[in-house]
């Protein structure tokens, strides 16, 4: 008589079951790393209950849930002002993304954006902006060209009358 006891174990994959991802299904196959896989961007968070007086200076991106007074330097990465923030700062980065409340001047180098809920009272000096419905800004906005689109427009600006370009 067949005996289901008695029957041998017959692996799925030729995976051990210690190599197993838990949770995964039993005729998965192991997960392969790949290297050529970009890492992540490393992130700094501040927590709603944290209070800086100081300047802020970071060479990776951060997110701020907590408040801040003074300078904020990102060179070349992005600010996320989460949704608890209150910022009384100048701020420098490439990109701004505003869902609490900022207070001072932004200049980002990409962009800015200010989500349904985000608070700006300040100036924005950006390439690219967003607004969405819903959030408040108050200030001005300047719009900074990039390079090569403000030698194309001198370069015509600059063109004598009757002379035609190639």
């Amino acid at each position: 008589m067949w005996n289901k006891d008695s029957q041998p174990e017959v692996p799925a994959s030729p995976a051990s079951k210690e190599s197993r991802m838990p949770g995964a299904p039993l005729n998965a196959a192991a997960p392969v790393m790949r290297p050529s896989v970009p890492a992540a961007r490393n992130l700094a968070c501040l927590g709603p209950t944290i209070t800086i007086k100081g300047e802020i200076t970071s060479d990776e991106d951060l997110q701020i849930d907590g408040k801040v007074e003074g300078n904020i330097s990102l060179r070349g990465h992005r600010l996320t002002v989460g949704k608890t923030a209150q910022l009384n700062s100048e701020i420098n980065a490439r990109e701004v993304i505003v869902y609490g409340n900022a207070s001072g001047n932004l200049r980002a180098h990409d962009r800015v954006e200010i989500k349904k809920d985000g608070q700006v009272t300040g100036d924005i000096t950006t390439a690219r902006i967003s607004i969405e419905d819903g959030a408040y800004f108050k200030g001005r906005i300047e719009i900074e060209r990039s390079q090569s689109s403000s030698r194309e427009s001198k370069q015509v600006e600059e063109m004598p009358v009757g002379v035609a370009s190639n």
